[in-house]
């Protein structure tokens, strides 16, 4: 029972952190990268729907993506959605046919702009983290009856340690972005 809320508590915390990378993609560097509109939800026949699924998505020059509707009536709901997309600050030009979406160069307000935001993200993310602890420990509180108090003081260590392996990953994850953006 122990072995499974700690198991469960490993694996939330796992996926938090895994989550946190992902958002961190979307945050761009000097280069465009078509994760940067991953998370663009474009409104699709009344349905948000994920701009990977309506469009094919190129790289052809360094901050340059273009965007090839598979249904060319969507253009202007992908166009509307990548300009209402926060912390983007790219123009889209569509053409009828495709869209390409221009990046602005980087200056350095940017750049730290960009820093906050991936601070607010691997903060959410310990956030995140630390609730699943409050909840595994709440499990093992619970369980404190049928195995005894040693053993869940033996689990909450080892809790503390899963905890600490995790919130760790985010702020590794959080330097190497950091590192990243702020690089010319």
């Amino acid at each position: 029972m122990i072995a499974d809320v700690l198991a469960e508590a490993t694996e939330k915390m796992t996926k938090a952190v895994d989550v946190a990378k992902e958002d961190f993609a979307t945050v761009r560097t000097g280069r465009a990268n078509p994760q940067l509109f991953q998370k663009i939800l474009v409104e699709y026949y009344g349905t948000p729907t994920p701009l990977a699924q309506l469009a094919s998505l190129q790289n052809p020059e360094a901050r340059t993506i273009v965007i090839t509707p598979y249904d060319k009536s969507a253009l202007k709901d992908i166009e509307k959605a990548i300009v209402a997309f926060p912390n983007l600050g790219a123009s889209p030009n569509n053409d009828g046919e495709i869209i390409r979406v221009t990046m602005p160069e980087l200056t350095e307000d940017r750049r730290k702009e960009y820093v906050k935001i991936v601070k607010q993200k691997a903060e959410d993310c310990k956030v995140a983290i630390r609730n699943i602890r409050r909840k595994a420990k709440d499990d093992l509180d619970a369980l404190k009856s049928e195995v005894g108090d040693d053993e869940v003081a033996r689990a909450e260590k080892e809790l503390e340690a899963i905890t600490k392996r995790a919130t760790d990953a985010a702020d590794e994850a959080f330097k190497k972005k950091e590192a990243e953006l702020l690089e010319v």
